[in-house]
């Protein structure tokens, strides 16, 4: 599977070019935004009508976006699937989503998502998108505060359920930083967006 992957896009029209350039050459399966795609939902119809040109969008909300916004806009747009709290059938994998947040170690509704939804998850092929990084990896470490700042319920949730690729983005320091959590690949793509085999 061939997916292309972006964050913190922050209506930043020559990142939202090179994100074209992507989709239209890679032809990717998939394309998946981890949020914050506007600032503070400035002109937000008008990045989701630029976004859902790209192709068929899976999307969460960063922290610069409300989720019930998000939620409500979606509808309008066909290409343009918002998947915050959903788990979503990629074919031969399942995408688990949680948007917003970005600023606790520990994430008491998205333990509470995957509680409810372990049985549908075990030994199934994962991909895990959230805003924020997971916390202790190259995605969520500050150089200026020397310390990370992810969240720790993320990692959890990849040591247990050990998703073959955890994107991320929301610490704009670690755009483009990869690492692994045993098996599992994890990446900040960045505003530009990132083609990632799995």
């Amino acid at each position: 599977m061939k997916i292309l992957a972006f964050a913190d896009l922050h209506s930043n029209l020559p990142s939202l070019r090179k994100l074209q350039d992507k989709a239209k050459n890679s032809k990717p399966d998939v394309i998946l935004c981890a949020g914050d795609f506007t600032v503070f939902q400035s002109h937000i119809e008008e990045m989701m009508k630029k976004l859902n040109r790209l192709g068929k969008v899976y999307l969460i909300h960063g922290n610069h976006e409300i989720e019930s916004k998000i939620r409500k806009l979606s509808k309008k747009f066909k290409n343009i699937e918002f998947v915050h709290k959903k788990i979503a059938d990629l074919g031969d994998c399942l995408l688990v989503s949680h948007g917003g947040g970005g600023f606790s170690e520990k994430d008491k509704e998205f333990e509470t998502f995957i509680k409810k939804n372990a049985k549908k998850l075990k030994d199934k092929k994962i991909i895990l998108m959230t805003h924020a990084p997971p916390y202790g990896t190259n995605l969520d470490y500050v150089d200026y505060m020397d310390d990370h700042v992810g969240c720790k319920s993320y990692t959890s949730f990849i040591k247990k359920f050990k998703p073959k690729l955890a994107i991320s983005g929301h610490i704009h320091e670690t755009e483009g930083n990869k690492d692994n959590i045993k098996e599992s690949k994890l990446v900040n793509p960045g505003p530009k967006g990132r083609i990632l085999k799995i």
